[in-house]
């Protein structure tokens, strides 16, 4: 923000007179912030001569300070900001005296004097002669970026950790046939092989996961929408559990009542049921049971998930849609934690909603709901 020395900067703008208390000055010099107030960032902004004749709710909340001693202020006074290394950083960047060239500074970590971290933001508008007319600041609570820096953080230890045991899996034994191919049987190669294979497997499903998280989280998600048949998707699910080796009594399978036509995108409804029913036969236990019916107005259809395992406990029901849950104890042999985040953003991107709550049976069920009807532009 800025790149002049600060031995060269004035420390203070020259001020055109002394200042008029807020209660004082006339309506026009101390506008509200009306619509500024619904802005969810802070917003500060200084007239030509340095007076504070914004400042919004937002604002308010970051940094303690009212909106009535604010206003008419000299904006160094109201928001007093210092860099990492203390200094003042209105001083080493002359707002109103610096180059009559700077239109705006980029984000930059700053700090209130009490330690507290904001994100900040400026920009400037000139007259004709240069001279600053208007200097707006935004804030922004610098807690939500630390956030996604320890998201991403945990991402990236999830992929390696998910990444490391197969890949070690596969160049160990891929090394090992290579090395003594002759000195095993077929039965010894083909366990390693398939060993092997499953293990790639792993990887790809990993692949696939973090993509779809990185669509969900960009709002990129591409629907290709079409009439679909929700109980034959359950049953086609259900048909590939049980040629996988799930035993067939596992699941039960209800439909109840007709269900309007639902313009779905059936990849993403297998994706949805798929990681569903697999969450509850690994996690759960007893039979699984899938119920399809008509939301309560049919103006949809909701899909029931169940199982007859310990449940999830209350206090965690608003955590299992987040990345990364594993439930109590952390088990990393569920999986890397993504399954239920993508499936609550796959419901989502179909305009319908997704809970979780105990089942009848004492288990979890997971609920979700799709709305019925045509889209603007089916594919």
């Amino acid at each position: 923000m800025g790149g002049e020395e600060p031995s060269r900067v004035a420390a203070r703008a020259p001020r055109s007179g002394p200042l008029v208390p807020a209660a004082r000055r006339p309506p026009a010099a101390c506008a509200a912030a009306g619509p500024a107030d619904d802005l969810p960032d802070g917003l500060l902004v200084a007239d030509r001569d340095a007076r504070v004749v914004v400042f919004n709710a937002a604002a308010v909340r970051m940094t303690g300070t009212t909106a009535e001693s604010a206003l008419g202020g000299d904006f160094r006074d109201v928001l007093p900001l210092h860099d990492a290394d203390g200094r003042d950083w209105w001083k080493f960047l002359a707002p109103y005296d610096g180059l009559s060239t700077r239109t705006r500074h980029p984000e930059r970590v700053l700090f209130l004097p009490d330690g507290t971290e904001l994100l900040v933001t400026a920009g400037y508008r000139r007259d004709r002669t240069g001279r600053v007319e208007r200097f707006t600041v935004c804030l922004r609570d610098a807690v939500q970026r630390a956030r996604r820096e320890r998201d991403r953080a945990d991402l990236v230890s999830t992929v390696a950790h998910e990444l490391r045991s197969p890949l070690t899996s596969v160049k160990g034994f891929t090394a090992t046939l290579l090395a003594k191919w002759h000195r095993f049987n077929d039965d010894q190669k083909r366990v390693m092989l398939e060993t092997v294979n499953s293990d790639a497997d792993r990887v790809t499903r990993l692949i696939t996961e973090l993509l779809d998280v990185s669509r969900i989280e960009a709002g990129r998600l591409e629907m290709r929408r079409q009439v679909v048949d929700l109980p034959a998707a359950v049953r086609k699910v259900l048909a590939g559990r049980v040629a996988a080796g799930d035993p067939e009594d596992r699941f039960r399978f209800e439909v109840r009542g007709a269900l309007p036509d639902l313009w779905l995108d059936p990849d993403k409804i297998d994706q949805i049921l798929g990681n569903l029913i697999e969450n509850a036969v690994r996690h759960g236990a007893g039979t699984v049971t899938i119920v399809v019916e008509p939301t309560a107005h049919e103006e949809g259809a909701a899909v029931s998930v169940r199982d007859e395992g310990e449940g999830i406990p209350p206090e965690a029901a608003q955590r299992v849609f987040r990345r990364f849950w594993r439930g109590p104890g952390g088990n990393r042999r569920g999986g890397t934690g993504l399954g239920l985040y993508i499936v609550k953003g796959l419901v989502e991107a179909h305009g319908g909603g997704i809970a979780v709550r105990r089942a009848p049976g004492g288990g979890a069920e997971f609920r979700f709901t799709v709305p019925a009807g045509a889209p603007d532009h089916a594919g």
